[in-house]
């Protein structure tokens, strides 16, 4: 009975954000209402505040969607990588921006930026932050990875060269939100272009 709960649990929670990140596309974030997705989710609006507390809870949720989705292919990349820095970077990478607008337009995204730097003490907040946090450690592992097979030279520190290439990949993921007209392919074309010079430093000759 316990296992039947839990999949009618996820099933719901599963229609329920399909249903809101639909709604925030079609009429905006701003002016989708908790009664329309309860509505098109097929539960009740008690039901659905039994999941979530108001709109802003029901965006993280589906920005954690995303991620854990997002972190659950990186991890594939990052336990066998293109033995290259660029190369290895770009695969990650890029493999984040094509899954980004899948669940979320860039509106919903930039609601998900505001609310986390409005209410910063906020649960949602934190769960932002938090979900941050996944992302740069994961490419932390990447260079770390690449160091241990050799790609990455010795003297490198792993850590803060990963926080580095992913503060930039986020920056340049906010800027890309920020300007409706700019495409995918040109937010990864100025990415790989930043990255390739650094990752030329760190690139040791020697790959094994």
């Amino acid at each position: 009975m316990a296992g039947l709960r839990a999949k009618q649990k996820a099933d719901k929670t599963r229609r329920i954000l399909e249903s809101a990140t639909t709604l925030f596309r079609e009429q905006g974030y701003d002016s989708a209402r908790i009664e329309d997705i309860a509505e098109m989710a097929e539960v009740s609006v008690g039901t659905l505040y039994n999941y979530y507390q108001n709109k802003g809870d029901i965006l993280v949720a589906t920005v954690a969607m995303e991620v854990t989705e997002v972190l659950e292919a990186g991890a594939r990349i990052v336990a066998n990588p293109p033995l290259n820095v660029a190369e290895a970077l770009r695969t990650l990478i890029e493999q984040y921006y094509d899954h980004s607008l899948y669940y979320l337009s860039k509106e919903m995204w930039r609601t998900a930026m505001a609310i986390s730097i409005q209410q910063p003490d906020t649960p949602l907040s934190r769960r932002y932050t938090d979900l941050d946090g996944q992302l740069c450690a994961q490419v932390v592992r990447l260079i770390e990875t690449l160091q241990v097979r050799g790609v990455v030279h010795a003297s490198v520190d792993a850590k803060a060269m990963g926080e580095v290439f992913f503060n930039n990949l986020n920056m340049m993921f906010v800027e890309f939100c920020k300007v409706d007209a700019m495409p995918l392919e040109e937010l990864k074309a100025r990415v790989n272009a930043q990255h390739a010079p650094i990752a030329a430093l760190i690139n040791s000759i020697k790959i094994v």
